[in-house]
């Protein structure tokens, strides 16, 4: 499929366009297509609107049926560009089925609003995007239900496949260290206080234990708990790390185990300690890490740890 004919198309010629495309097709089209050309593409005054009205009228065709089918509740997108607002469309979701809101005012009650770029959403609805990455990094900002906003964001599928093209909630400490290099701290601290944190929270605890290395912590016994602060609910959630033989283990809540110490933090500070824009030591001494109990032993698990450093 050739994306050029969008070049000098008009609004009635895009939205044949976007009407008559192949799904699979234009997915593959818009992913060997660069940012700058795709945005020159579908950028246009001309044109914008029709690609987007086009893209959403037809998104349960790029959807997984199965994720779409536990879909429900009202989702409200609002494109910007450099904080203007270009576009605003409105989606029904329910028993499968996908319903358009043309016409929004934005007073509207919805259950989420999600903002973002023109780019960004073409890329997340092809299936480019992990919207729980551009979420964290800020690029993606979500009022609302962050769940439901992010479930959207995992119904895309594979072209040509009953695949899911990216899964939101699986979050790869890599990746994840490398979009909060430059996220602001008050930023990650609101995406912490959404529906979003127990997922966050849930993927760094389950990979910990893959990052410890074997040969520093062969001779290494520890149990280090954490308690994280910050649920808007008030709960506070606490996990234990055992280390021991090499091997890390993580269990949660508080069963009354023993441990050497505790280590009590907001949980987006923590967050920023597990992918390594925190450094142990100083996060001690500015008391956004609190130690309770065995200091050296706290420390001692970050030093067996190989945490994930963001790519240059």
């Amino acid at each position: 499929m050739d994306l050029s004919v969008l070049r000098t198309a008009g609004h009635e010629e895009a939205a044949a366009f976007f009407a008559d495309a192949d799904p699979e097709a234009l997915v593959a089209a818009v992913s060997a297509t660069g940012d700058d050309e795709l945005l020159a593409l579908i950028g246009r005054d001309e044109i914008r609107p029709a690609a987007i009205e086009g893209i959403l009228g037809r998104l349960h065709e790029y959807a997984v049926p199965d994720r779409l089918a536990l879909l429900h509740g009202t989702v409200r997108i609002d494109l910007e560009r450099r904080g203007r607002l270009l576009e605003r469309h409105g989606l029904r979701f329910a028993g499968g089925e996908i319903e358009l809101l043309p016409h929004l005012s934005g007073q509207e009650p919805v259950d989420v609003v999600l903002r973002t770029s023109i780019l960004r959403f073409v890329r997340l609805v092809s299936g480019e995007r992990n919207a729980g990455l551009e979420y964290l990094s800020g690029k993606l900002d979500i009022e609302g239900d962050a769940v439901l906003a992010l479930a959207v964001g995992g119904m895309f599928r594979v072209p040509g496949t009953t695949g899911v093209a990216v899964d939101p909630t699986a979050l790869d400490p890599v990746e994840v260290a490398t979009v909060l290099k430059d996220a602001p701290r008050d930023h990650l601290k609101r995406v912490m206080a959404s529906g979003f944190r127990p997922i966050v929270l849930g993927e760094v605890f389950r990979r910990l234990p893959d990052f410890v290395d074997p040969v520093r912590a062969a001779d290494v016994e520890l149990a280090v708990g954490f308690r994280m602060l910050g649920n808007p609910t008030g709960e506070v959630e606490r996990y234990l790390v055992r280390v021991s033989g090499g091997v890390a283990t993580v269990t949660t809540g508080d069963q009354g185990e023993r441990r050497d110490a505790t280590v009590t933090c907001e949980s987006h500070d923590f967050v920023r300690l597990a992918t390594g824009h925190m450094n142990p030591v100083a996060g001690v001494i500015k008391g956004q890490l609190k130690v309770k109990g065995d200091k050296a032993k706290a420390l001692q698990l970050t030093s067996v740890i190989d945490i994930p450093h963001s790519r240059d």
